[in-house]
């Protein structure tokens, strides 16, 4: 059953209810009727007797009719097409059983068009079209209807009355769409023949099954076929409700399992299209020829069968989506074939890197080892040293002279565990690590990654991130990495890991533990110098648009830049310096057309400025109570002045220069030295209680700590007690103790180098830092004169005039 509706004799498709009118048989009396009857085709309905409708007329033909038949008798055949696709209708196209009916009513509309109210009176049967011009006038014939009459002998044509009756009133209470009054009129119908008619045209049926309906003379035999469609739309009422109340339905499984498809599609059209069938798809596709482990694959599928039950509309449909993307995107049997050539390799590691003999012999250990056995579980270096030598860069030469992917992992400032593990798939916004991140971007299981300044990750209340490497980092467990979102176990064992740091006392101890720890010292002058001429300033050229340009930098001034201008264990500084003069040649170039074809230090001198730094204050600073340390720094070495000052007191000992508790301890070490070696030393012990002992060390701005400056301590504070002054150009390292030995300190590769940086040309330390500074390149520290000392007596003989 249907609603009632406006059905239309032309293209439009406005659609309202209306209520027809109950009008028995014996109403309808005899019609008269003209020669030739002005014919209606109606495109998407059969009227039948006793039915008012509304229509809505828009074909010109259908308009004149209308009219005409209006103006005199107002009757109207009115008959179906048998296509309704055909917009202008041939006799050959007109059903040959119609209705007649009357036009009730005739509205013109605001829009120009015309809507007509129709009553169906008798079925008729057209004999002949008489004319078709301005519209169809055919001789009809019409037919009176058999048996519409309840009477006592025909007991079974009432039970097929009241049988229709409860038919129709179950499919109103079971359609949502049909109004409850539909009921009430259907009981307030007493005409037999008239209840047919209002049913059969309520249908929800095809225009041919309607039409079959009105052809049938005897109204027993059409209520018999009308009883049959009933009981079908029954069944498709009772199954709709079932589906929707999720019951059990009695109706063949087959029918039902297309009725439900069949509602599937129309909901899913309605709400846009299925467009998530075609991405399932192109999922399935992929999965088809990805080589993965069986537990990868039987998620894959789980989470497919998953998505396939879910709406794209549905929060979670994009929460298991983008799972399955992850699974797909994983290279989770893909590994990229390492060069084996060793000479190569080599080759490819001087040629982007100068110096860093240790790292360079240690790559190629790998690689000849991972050459002889086939396999084997990659190493995780660190490298550890000041900024700006190139700890970073190098990663990426060593995974181009290997053949392996590069990826660069930041950790500086990490706090967040979820960063290295991942965040559980049921929180907003969750995506894997940043590991399997990278591994997913590069698609290679074994690629090179560098963990950028592991020393400067962090730790609050969402975790530490360091814990979480502890896996990532251990050769032993890292083929199970199990990140949260992916929640399964990954294989990083074929991952070369490279971390690289300043201050290796900032790494968790654990985590240093699992590392390879290769230390990185800072560059010497003349590697300086290889590194400018190499790589800064081609690089330099072609950054400004200077390759063309012939002009050249000696060496000579480049060493002026590096002692005048920087003052770093790298070469950032000096790249940036080069980068000034690159873009005074480019704007030389583009004003005069012309460039000197050399740079001299006076060029230098104008473009750069007048020198940052200078030696001469080694020498301007020799006075008594003056000593020079050398320190180590995160960024590399460094000079230290101490600076001792006497006056008149009661023996109180002042300390300044932002000191640490180590360094304040050596001051205290070396005081109580002094006091106890005074007269070996020709101080009088008045002078501990009369004067006041001032030591400073400059940048107060700046923290100091560390044992190593003890016997810088103690030298400056003899040197102002005995007023001796301190040899030039002298500097020292060394921790002391109250017995006074010399002990050895660390990073002497630095502090020799920031002494030769400075010009300094003496240097004293413990005997037992000999073997560290044989590790130095002889060329690097050429013009340095060290004293190897094992007790503070050589170390005052040595450094006091």
């Amino acid at each position: 059953m249907n609603k009632q509706q406006f059905f239309l004799a032309d293209d439009e498709s406005d659609f309202v209810p209306i209520i027809p009118i109950n009008e028995s048989d014996e109403d309808q009396g005899d019609l008269v009727i003209a020669d030739k009857l002005p014919i209606l085709p109606l495109r998407n309905t059969v009227l039948f007797p006793g039915v008012v409708l509304p229509i809505t007329v828009g074909r010109d033909k259908s308009i004149k009719a209308v009219n005409d038949a209006y103006k005199t008798d107002k009757l109207i055949g009115v008959v179906a097409q048998k296509d309704t696709n055909v917009e202008d209708p041939e006799v050959k196209d007109l059903c040959s059983i119609g209705t007649v009916a009357k036009i009730v009513k005739l509205i013109k509309m605001p829009d120009g068009g015309t809507t007509i109210i129709i009553q169906g009176k008798k079925r008729f049967q057209l004999l002949a079209v008489v004319e078709e011009e301005p519209y169809f006038k055919a001789s009809i014939k019409l037919l009176e209807e058999e048996g519409g009459k309840v009477n006592d002998e025909d007991k079974n044509f009432e039970a097929y009355i009241s049988s229709i009756k409860d038919l129709a009133a179950k499919i109103i209470q079971l359609s949502p769409n049909l109004p409850t009054e539909a009921s009430i009129i259907l009981k307030s119908i007493e005409s037999p023949s008239f209840l047919i008619n209002f049913v059969s045209s309520n249908l929800n049926s095809d225009i041919d099954e309607k039409q079959t309906l009105l052809e049938i003379n005897d109204v027993k035999s059409r209520s018999e076929k009308l009883i049959g469609i009933l009981q079908r739309e029954l069944q498709f009422a009772e199954l709709k409700d079932k589906v929707t109340n999720k019951t059990r339905t009695e109706i063949d499984k087959q029918q039902r399992e297309y009725f439900l498809q069949q509602q599937l599609k129309s909901i899913k059209e309605e709400l846009g299209g299925d467009v998530n069938e075609k991405e399932i798809a192109e999922l399935k596709k992929k999965a088809e020829t990805k080589k993965w482990p069986e537990t990868a694959k039987t998620l894959f599928e789980n989470n497919i069968a998953k998505l396939e039950r879910m709406h794209p509309s549905t929060p979670d449909y994009s929460v298991v989506y983008n799972h399955l993307e992850l699974l797909l995107d994983l290279p989770w049997h893909e590994y990229t074939s390492d060069n084996y050539d060793l000479k190569n390799a080599k080759k490819v590691l001087d040629a982007d890197h100068y110096g860093m003999q240790k790292i360079k012999n240690r790559i190629i250990e790998y690689l000849a080892v991972l050459k002889l056995k086939g396999d084997m579980k990659s190493p995780i270096l660190c490298f550890v040293g000041p900024p700006g030598i190139g700890k970073t860069s190098l990663g990426r030469s060593i995974a181009h002279a290997v053949g392996r992917k590069y990826v660069r992992v930041s950790l500086g400032g990490l706090h967040d565990e979820s960063e290295i593990r991942g965040h559980r798939k049921t929180y907003i916004g969750a995506m894997p690590g940043r590991i399997l991140q990278n591994i997913r971007k590069v698609k290679s299981s074994n690629p090179v990654m560098i963990l950028d300044e592991i020393d400067k990750i962090g730790n609050d209340h969402r975790g530490d991130p360091s814990s979480a490497l502890l896996e990532v980092l251990d050769p032993e467990q890292n083929n199970n990495f199990y990140d949260n979102y992916l929640e399964l176990d990954y294989d990083l064992s074929k991952v070369l890991f490279i971390a690289t740091a300043n201050n290796i006392q900032n790494i968790q101890p654990a985590l240093r533990d699992r590392l390879e720890i290769i230390d990185l010292s800072g560059y010497a002058i003349e590697e300086k110098i290889e590194i400018a001429k190499r790589h800064l300033v081609p690089k330099q050229k072609e950054a400004h648009g200077l390759n063309k340009s012939p002009f050249k930098i000696a060496d000579s001034v480049i060493e002026k830049i590096i002692e005048n201008y920087t003052r770093e264990s790298g070469v950032r500084e000096l790249d940036r310096q080069l980068a000034s003069i690159m873009r005074y040649q480019a704007k030389e170039l583009a004003l005069k057309n012309k460039l000197k074809p050399t740079l001299t230090g006076t060029d230098v001198a104008k473009i750069l400025g007048q020198p940052r730094y200078s030696n001469e204050i080694y020498k301007t600073a020799n006075m008594p109570g003056v000593a020079v340390g050398l320190a180590w720094t995160y960024v590399g070495g460094d000079i230290l002045f101490i600076e001792v000052a006497l006056s008149e007191g009661k023996g109180e000992l002042k300390l300044t220069g932002n000191l640490g508790n180590v360094m304040k301890e050596s001051v205290s070490t070396a005081f109580t030295y002094i006091q106890t070696h005074a007269k070996k030393y020709g101080i009088e012990l008045s002078d501990f209680s009369n004067k006041t002992i001032h030591v400073h060390v400059p940048e107060g701005a700046t923290p100091k700590d560390g044992p190593s400056a003890g016997i810088t301590m103690l030298t400056a504070l003899t040197s102002a007690f005995t007023g001796r002054k301190v040899k030039p150009y002298l500097a020292m390292t060394g921790e002391i103790t109250l017995r006074g030995q010399v002990l050895p300190v660390g990073g002497i590769k630095e502090k020799v180098l920031a002494a030769k940086r400075a010009g300094l040309k003496e240097i004293i330390m413990c005997w037992q830092n000999e073997k560290d500074v044989q590790e130095i390149d002889s060329d690097f520290i050429k013009g340095l004169k060290f004293h190897y000392v094992k007790n503070m007596q050589q170390v005052l003989d040595i450094a006091l005039v």
